[in-house]
């Protein structure tokens, strides 16, 4: 195949709710463009997308594919992405190295919840939109009622350019208002006839004519004053005006197709071709720094990786976009994160599993390569003679949580390695082993996104794994001041032990007065300060530490073997063995004995009174509490918000929002354990959410009684 310009160059990402026929488009495209001689079906597991094992059991797409075709002699390079929310990493990455979304709407369902959360990210993303109504061919197709859903829920206006003669079972025919022509399908092979509007229609048609010349004036000026001097605008006026409306966002135009009779698909493409913004004409990337890298292939190569792949017989595989410059075989490049070089042993353009050998890849295309050896997702390659680093993907915060483990404790090896392949493909997938809960916590977007993950590793490594509701990652503190002494002393034959610690310990909060004295049981204690130290935890929270010694009661070598016992019980927890946080520490009296006093004798002295002064000062369990964001249809919110008060939510507040209805809340992590499955069963798929840690905050008297006593009965069993 030739190798193309950054001016002969699209790049769009087909989005849009499950089963809104994606991967059937994308299949028709690549057909149209003689990529493929025959268009497979999803029901037939032969597509150029959904071409895994995994995606043919469940007939959906769980990755994204790759494609590209060749049409009007320009290459449309198709990122084609899975509809559930649980796979949306896959979205971030296209749309880091796509320039337009095509999201398509199943033209018996309108708008969807999965519409409205991959516009969403659209928005987010700011990539402009073109609307696809696909499906017409379906018996309970409604063109009408899908542009009226669109229109009531879209923040980006839709104007339409075709619409349906005949949708339904024999649909074969749509006017274009842009082209003021009819279309029609002589077969399911994309042949078609261009003929006069009929008489009955042309009274519609040029209405809607009428209202898309208008939204193409509305986008220039120039264009707005044309307009009012003609009183109407040509073809290319029109397409210029929409040019500028779509690469501002305002406006979504709508297309007419039905991707599994291949009606539409052709003049989408050359729609796609005329209008949509490429390379040139999208915003530049952004380096690390914000500084924008323009698409210019005389420059010195820059390729940005968004998706990595292990596939058997071949290895690693990176799937790039060149951003400047161009890449050829052979070429060495610098990783910026590692530092390390990395040579281009070849080049390929990409059909799905189909990969055809390039010479080059300029600025602008999608290709990939094989065989890196330390290059993964988020990398940039850059020539070492102007290395420069792209800015990343910024994944979604994960949703899910659970612990994980093989059937097979002799797998435990072999297991993690699989996992950090798993996250290697899928930046999405966190995986970690904690100490602290002494679990390996794996963490994605929802129970089916690591359900799949578990099917896939039975299948193709015959590992089999089992999920269990994580630990919860608590936290223990105090809430008033408690004074404590422990005197240590051993004496077995030869030097002893010896070590006696006096200390005061009170809760620590951001600002508070430097101590000076203390009312406690043994009366008033004023202490000197003579050091103080301050450690921002690890596990979050801080420790101070103040040296109040006078007199030389306690030499000052002693010192830091008493901090390294107090860090030593705040770091087992006293409590129920969690980590210890927000706590200050005075040590302002002791004895030691000239002989037989060590380092050893004053950790074990401080770790024993601590751990009396904790208990003497109020403690308290704190637990994690995350922001929620719930996103569903009005008639859920009832049920939504029942199901988060049972889980002990603070709700924050509630707006309505074309058409769906937002909640906000506060929900302690215990309580959110298969959260995802339950919004799913309580909406019938409709809902979806998002998840951010908050803060720690302390535990209803209820809930620390049940953890001290699990943990009293752990501790004997």
């Amino acid at each position: 195949m030739k190798n193309y310009e950054a001016k002969e160059i699209k790049n769009i990402v087909l989005i849009g709710a499950p089963g809104s026929g994606k991967t059937t488009l994308a299949e028709a495209m690549a057909y149209e463009g003689k990529v493929i001689d025959r268009r497979g079906a999803v029901e037939t597991n032969n597509t150029l997308s959904d071409n895994t094992d995994i995606e043919h059991e469940y007939k959906r797409s769980i990755y994204s594919t790759i494609l590209f075709t060749e049409f009007m002699d320009r290459k449309l390079n198709i990122i084609d992405c899975p509809g559930s929310d649980d796979f949306c990493g896959s979205l971030f990455s296209a749309f880091k190295v796509g320039d337009v979304g095509v999201m398509l709407f199943n033209a018996q369902n309108g708008w969807e919840v999965g519409s409205e959360i991959q516009a969403r990210y659209s928005r987010e993303l700011a990539k402009p939109i073109i609307g696809v109504i696909n499906q017409l061919d379906a018996e309970k197709a409604n063109f009408e009622a899908t542009v009226e859903s669109i229109r009531a829920a879209s923040r980006v206006k839709p104007v339409i350019v075709q619409y349906p003669v005949n949708q339904g079972p024999g649909f074969n025919a749509f006017i274009d208002v842009l082209m003021m022509k009819l279309y029609r399908f002589k077969d399911e092979n994309g042949t078609r006839e261009e003929l006069d509007i009929p008489a009955e229609e042309m009274e519609r048609a040029t209405e809607l004519n009428r209202e898309l010349v208008e939204m193409a004036a509305e986008n220039d000026e120039a264009l707005m004053e044309l307009y009012f001097e003609k009183g109407t605008l040509t073809q290319d006026d029109i397409r210029s005006g929409l040019k500028i409306g779509l690469a501002r966002r305002e406006v979504m135009p709508l297309f007419c197709t039905s991707g599994k009779r291949d009606v539409g698909t052709k003049r989408l493409m050359e729609f796609i071709i005329n209008v949509a913004p490429g390379p040139l004409k999208a915003p530049n990337f952004l380096s690390a720094e914000g500084e924008e890298i323009a698409a210019d292939a005389a420059q010195p190569a820059v390729a940005f990786v968004f998706k990595s792949q292990i596939e058997p017989h071949i290895g690693e595989i990176s799937y790039l976009r060149v951003v400047r410059g161009k890449l050829t075989e052979g070429m060495e490049l610098l990783n910026t994160r590692t530092g390390n070089k990395e040579k281009i042993s070849q080049l390929f353009a990409v059909a799905g599993k189909n990969r055809i050998k390039v010479s080059e890849l300029s600025a602008g295309d999608i290709g990939c390569t094989v065989k890196l050896k330390g290059t993964r997702t988020n990398d940039t390659l850059a020539a070492p003679s102007a290395p420069v680093t792209v800015a990343p993907i910024v994944f979604p915060e994960p949703r899910y949580r659970a612990a994980v483990q093989p059937k097979v404790k002799a797998d435990e090896e072999k297991l993690g390695k699989l996992l950090n392949d798993a996250k290697y493909e899928d930046p999405t997938i966190l995986v970690g082993y904690s100490k602290e809960l002494k679990q390996t916590i794996i963490q994605g977007q929802g129970e089916h996104h690591l359900n799949i993950l578990k099917a896939r590793l039975a299948s193709e490594n015959k590992m089999e794994i089992e999920y269990f509701a994580p630990k919860i990652p608590y936290r223990e503190t105090i809430t008033k001041v408690a004074q404590a002494d422990y005197r240590h002393k051993k004496q077995s034959g030869g030097s002893g032990q010896f070590g006696e610690v006096h200390m005061i310990i009170e809760p620590y909060c951001e600002g508070m007065p430097e101590p000076k004295s203390y009312k406690v049981g043994k009366g008033d204690i004023t202490v000197n300060i003579k050091g103080k130290e301050e450690y921002d935890l690890p596990w979050g929270g801080k420790l101070q530490y103040y040296n109040s010694i006078v007199g030389g009661a306690i030499d000052a070598r002693f010192m830091p073997a008493i901090l390294k016992g107090i860090m030593e019980k705040m770091d087992e927890g006293p409590l129920t063995g969690s980590y210890a946080r927000d706590i200050r520490v005075v040590i302002y009296d002791g004895k030691m004995h000239p002989v037989d006093s060590n380092e050893i004798s004053f950790k074990l002295a401080a770790r024993n009174a601590f751990k009396e002064a904790f208990r003497n000062a109020g403690p308290k369990i704190m637990e994690p509490i995350y922001s929620i964001e719930v996103l569903t249809p009005g008639e859920y919110m009832g049920a939504v918000m029942s199901d988060l008060q049972n889980r002990r939510a603070m709700i924050e507040g509630m707006n309505s929002d074309k058409g769906f209805d937002r909640l906000n809340a506060r929900v302690p992590l215990a309580e959110l354990y298969r959260y995802s499955t339950t919004l799913s069963s309580l909406t019938s798929g409709a809902a979806t959410y998002t998840m951010r840690f908050s803060s720690y905050e302390q535990v209803p008297a209820d809930v620390q009684a049940r953890l001290l006593k699990e943990y009293t009965d752990t501790d004997e069993e």
